[in-house]
C-alpha cells in the first residue's frame, strides 16, 4: 500500500526533507558566494534569478504543508511562527541585489525556518 502525504506528515518525514532542503540551500549560497565568485566567469550562470525564485517556491509550498499539519496536529503555532519569520526574511532577501547582503539574508531566513522545521518535528514525537 503506498505511503500517503498524511502519513508522510505525521512521522515527520516532510519536516526532515525541508530540513535537507534547508542544508542543500545553506550549500548551494556558500558555493555561490565563495566558489563561484572566485570562478566569476561562471558564476552568472548559477547566480540566476530563478534558482532563487524556485527554491523560495518549494519552501514556501513545504513550509506551508509541514508547518502548517504540524500547528494543527500538535497545536502548537510557535514552529509555524519561526518558520514564517524565515520564509519572510528570504522572499525579501529576493528583492536585493546579489551580493553579500543578500546571501547573508538568504542563508540567516534559511537557518530560521530549519529551526522552525525542527521545532515542528520535534513538537510531533
Amino acid at each position: 500500500m503506498p505511503i500517503t502525504l498524511r502519513q508522510h506528515l505525521l512521522n515527520g518525514r516532510i519536516d526532515r526533507i525541508a530540513i535537507a532542503l534547508s542544508g542543500m540551500c545553506v550549500a548551494h549560497c556558500f558555493g555561490t558566494a565563495v566558489l563561484l565568485g572566485v570562478l566569476a566567469s561562471a558564476g552568472g550562470i548559477f547566480e540566476s534569478p530563478i534558482f532563487h525564485e524556485a527554491g523560495l517556491a518549494l519552501a514556501i509550498l513545504l513550509g506551508a504543508v509541514a508547518l502548517g499539519h504540524g500547528a494543527v496536529a500538535h497545536g502548537y503555532m510557535m514552529p509555524a511562527a519561526i518558520g514564517s519569520l524565515g520564509l519572510g526574511i528570504m522572499a525579501g532577501a529576493l528583492t536585493m541585489d546579489h551580493g553579500w547582503q543578500e546571501s547573508a539574508y538568504t542563508l540567516l531566513g534559511v537557518a530560521i525556518l530549519a529551526l522552525g522545521h525542527d521545532l515542528n518535528h520535534r513538537a510531533g514525537r
